[in-house]
């Protein structure tokens, strides 16, 4: 193409936003990640497209800012009790996932013909997964709070403790490497390292809080202070001999004590994201194309073994500890691509001579091609597993104790009503129906949830609406009524709504009892009737009407347990309930 060439930085950079824009909006339409778009901008700017973004130091100093910043939040979230709390199988697959992922692809790049220190860090690079895509694809899918969702949170935080590991390691190979005298050299750097931690010890303990509850005052102040601390320390870590990604890394461990480690997070949570633009415009700008053809044999295989490999380790590692192969295929999903670390862990072992230019590219072209396809195989989840599922049984026990019904619902214990969502709204709803008579089972797919209604006495058990096994799991066939307490997906009524997939699964298991839902629109309402719903339940609506009648001084008497049925009857052609 055609180079472009502007007199003002101010200039390129707001052609570098414009182009961004256009290209992440095409990127919307296919529903990719906007880290594949920004990389496909600099390559788009970089010396093989337009060329404005050729050789710019004032982006590479935003870049170089922006992974400061990135990895200051990743230490503020680092929180090393965490592990506890997310369980023995977070912890074991994440560390399964990684010691699978790094051996394989070592093997693997060896076999391609990679030196054993290019294949050192490009099988290290394929073990981290994207943080900001998981966490953004199951918050779009409403299964942050599954079981599997919970789970993968969980790789997250082990990834996370092998990136810090994986950096200290890398620091002390790169100044033994650049000196001629590595021992005392490395020696030097531990020193420093130490008296680094000890000050940062301190700091904690006397000076983190207080400090931050006066800054706190002020909350423009607070961001200013944080950034200028990750950057000192950034600083500080790379003029002593380790790399800037660490020192703002131990910028954030250092707050993480404290807090106000979410409102710093929240705060810079929008920065991190338009600073990061330009790490990855530059490493698209960077990307070697000129010898593409070389590497699409060995992208190609790697990126298989990470979108299949990954999956297929976490899924046997989860199925030897008790969990159902649904659970296992959901979360494994979740593994399969790189992260926005991989690259920077590369960009590292560029900056240190370790790694050529060429292995940067090979590992950003299977970051491409992972996140890409990743996207699509988390967001149609569900249908990859009505496809799979014949062949998924080598990946479950006969009898997957993990998810067993809980011994609160007993072999052949009868209920009135399954009532599918246990939250404020699910079960203020149980309470109500209990107070009336009626025996009530509560189905929830947040584990957490399922363990505080029982510790109050409400008979609950772990579900999925989304299980098309969910009828044979629990004692639904005895059930007067099943209802639907969750909300719908926001897109609207598709094959990924839960209220949709319970009714054809009720339905198609021979289901003769009757199925409420809740709807928040009058079309959601008719089109979930159309559907086989019995009863449509608009909590906003139905609380509104209560109001007014509180307000006009009418005695609404609540309905009795026989007059739900009635209900059912009475506006399953026309009102909502």
């Amino acid at each position: 193409m055609t180079e472009i060439i502007f007199t003002s930085v101010f200039y390129e950079v707001a052609a570098l936003l414009v182009l961004t824009s256009a290209v992440g909006f095409l990127g919307l339409a296919l529903r990719q990640p906007l880290i594949v778009s920004f990389i496909l901008v600099g390559i788009l700017a970089g010396p093989l497209g337009f060329g404005f973004a050729a050789a710019a130091e004032h982006i590479e100093l935003l870049a170089e800012l922006g992974v400061a910043v990135l990895l200051f939040l990743v230490g503020l979230k680092l929180d090393l009790h965490l592990i506890r709390s997310v369980g023995t199988v977070a912890l074991t697959t994440g560390i399964g996932q990684v010691a699978f992922t790094s051996v394989v692809g070592f093997a693997i790049c060896l076999a391609l013909g990679m030196s054993p220190v290019t294949s050192l860090y490009v099988a290290v690079a394929l073990t981290f997964s994207s943080t900001i895509i998981i966490v953004k694809l199951l918050s779009d899918k409403r299964e942050i709070d599954s079981l599997h969702g919970r789970i993968a949170l969980g790789f997250l935080i082990v990834q996370d403790l092998v990136v810090v590991l994986a950096m200290v390691v890398l620091s002390a190979f790169g100044v033994g490497a650049a000196t001629e005298h590595p021992i005392q050299d490395v020696l030097l750097v531990v020193v420093h390292g130490a008296i680094l931690i000890g000050a940062i010890g301190l700091f904690i303990r006397f000076a983190a809080e207080p400090l931050l509850r006066k800054l706190a005052r002020t909350p423009e102040l607070l961001v200013v202070f944080a950034i200028g601390w990750a950057a000192v320390l950034a600083a500080l870590g790379d003029y002593w001999g380790f790399s800037k990604e660490l020192g703002g890394l131990l910028a954030g461990v250092s707050l993480a004590s404290t807090p106000y480690r979410e409102s710093i997070a929240s705060r810079l949570s929008s920065l991190r994201d338009f600073l990061l633009l330009f790490f990855f415009i530059v490493l698209g700008a960077r990307l070697d194309l000129g010898g593409l053809g070389d590497q699409i044999l060995a992208a190609s295989i790697l990126s298989l073994f990470v979108l299949i490999g990954n999956p297929l380790i976490v899924m046997i590692i989860m199925g030897v500890m008790g969990y159902r192969k649904r659970t296992g295929f959901l979360a494994g999903l979740t593994v399969a691509q790189i992260s926005e670390f991989s690259l920077i862990f590369m960009a590292m072992g560029l900056h240190l001579g370790h790694v050529s230019a060429q292995a940067v590219s090979l590992v950003t072209l299977v970051g491409l091609a992972t996140i890409a396809l990743s996207t699509y195989m988390i967001t149609y989840s569900q249908t990859l597993y009505a496809w799979l599922e014949r062949i998924l049984w080598p990946f479950e026990r006969k009898i997957a104790y993990r998810e067993a019904a809980d011994d609160a619902v007993e072999a052949g214990q009868k209920f009135d009503v399954i009532l599918f969502g246990i939250g404020r709204y699910g079960e203020a709803i149980a309470q109500r129906l209990q107070d009336h008579g009626l025996t009530v089972l509560g189905v929830d797919f947040d584990p957490e949830a399922v363990r505080d209604r029982q510790s109050r006495g409400l008979h609950t058990s772990y579900g999925d609406a989304m299980d098309p096994d969910i009828s044979l799991a629990l004692p639904i066939r005895k059930a007067q009524w099943v209802v639907a307490a969750m909300p719908g997906q926001r897109i609207g009524l598709t094959h990924d709504d839960p209220r949709l997939t319970l009714l054809g699964t009720l339905r198609g298991h021979g289901f003769v009892g009757k199925i409420a839902v809740t709807a928040d629109t009058m079309k959601d309402a008719a089109e979930l009737r159309d559907k086989g719903a019995d009863l449509v339940l608009m909590p906003f609506r139905d609380a509104a009407d209560q109001a007014v009648d509180l307000l006009l001084g009418r005695n609404r008497r609540s309905a009795a347990p026989e007059e739900l049925a009635m209900a059912g009857d009475s506006k399953r052609d026309g009102a909502s309930s």
